[in-house]
């Protein structure tokens, strides 16, 4: 069975769309081709994953294949991370690929945009914008019908771009959820080494189910002497009396403070938030050192510029 360029940019886009394409049952494979059927699939776990690709090599599948097949495996599961550690081996066989090896890849340009693909997530991680931005191009201008893969990069360094012009005020009042005092971010703060902001919403379904780990992690940061805010970007009454019936007593069990946004200065609309969870990790002067989803390894990152001894515990199942 062979993967074609088409799949991957289907398994890039949405998961989803990969459970309502799977490939039709083959007769008679032999051992080579279903090893590398196992291999271009596997999603189970890191582990099996490894297992696949010994299994290939086992039986002589070519170390192109191997390498296109790890990145489809992370860009799959979206880790920027481990795509990016790939970078040394793509450079490696940047003009050593063969078209007639390649499981995914359609033509040489959609590689060589592939290439600059990874060489532009490297330089995200290392915030460097300029190499971002020439790498990106030079993909997009190799292979447009990636667009659809590298639009989401594109967006969220922006979004970095834009935290980097803005100082927040500290000084800021805002309405206490389960009380009528009002509280400010310099209070949450007070001589702490900096400031979580969590933006959420009771009538999220993400935000109900993952509300056990935001607890157990703004409790673990208070500890790490962080401050944690929680600020609804809704400022109806329904919104905020339905956030104190799903919190109850919860609330009071940890250290994070539940407050409802300024409709006349919206600080969801200045740190361009547009939905929810996100979590906002700012230090002590004000500075925005991430913007994004909690489930980003780089919110860690993040939080470990606050307090080195910062490490990501285990959440809540």
């Amino acid at each position: 069975m062979r993967f074609r360029y088409a799949l991957f940019l289907l398994i890039a886009n949405s998961s989803l769309l990969l459970a309502q394409f799977e490939p039709l049952p083959e007769p008679q494979m032999s051992p080579k081709e279903a090893a590398l059927e196992q291999l271009l699939s596997e999603r189970e776990s890191q582990e099996s994953f490894e297992r696949a690709v010994i299994a290939a090599r086992g039986l002589d599948v070519a170390e192109q294949v191997i390498l296109e097949a790890r990145f489809l495996y992370y860009v799959d599961l979206g880790e920027d991370a481990k795509i990016a550690e790939l970078l040394p081996a793509f450079l490696e066989r940047r003009e050593t690929f063969k078209q007639e090896d390649s499981e995914i890849f359609g033509s040489s340009e959609d590689w060589l945009a592939v290439v600059e693909y990874v060489q532009a997530i490297a330089a995200m991680q290392k915030d460097d914008h300029v190499a971002f931005k020439k790498h990106i191009t030079e993909a997009f201008w190799l292979s447009p019908s990636m667009g659809v893969v590298f639009a989401p990069h594109i967006e969220r360094m922006r979004l970095r771009e834009a935290m980097e012009s803005i100082q927040l005020d500290f000084g800021k009042t805002f309405k206490n959820v389960l009380g009528k005092e009002q509280i400010t971010l310099k209070q949450v703060l007070g001589k702490q080494s900096g400031l979580v902001i969590h933006f959420w919403s009771p009538w999220s379904r993400e935000c109900e189910t993952s509300l056990p780990d935001f607890l157990t992690t703004a409790e673990y940061l208070s500890s790490k002497n962080v401050g944690v805010v929680s600020i609804l970007p809704e400022t109806s009454d329904k919104v905020v009396e339905a956030t104190r019936e799903m919190l109850g007593d919860t609330a009071k069990e940890v250290q994070s403070n539940w407050i409802v946004d300024d409709v006349e200065a919206s600080l969801s609309l200045s740190l361009q938030v547009q939905t929810v969870p996100i979590m906002v990790v700012i230090d002590k002067n004000g500075r925005i050192l991430f913007n994004g989803h909690p489930a980003d390894d780089n919110f860690w990152t993040s939080l470990k510029k606050l307090n080195s001894k910062i490490e990501r515990p285990k959440t809540a199942e």
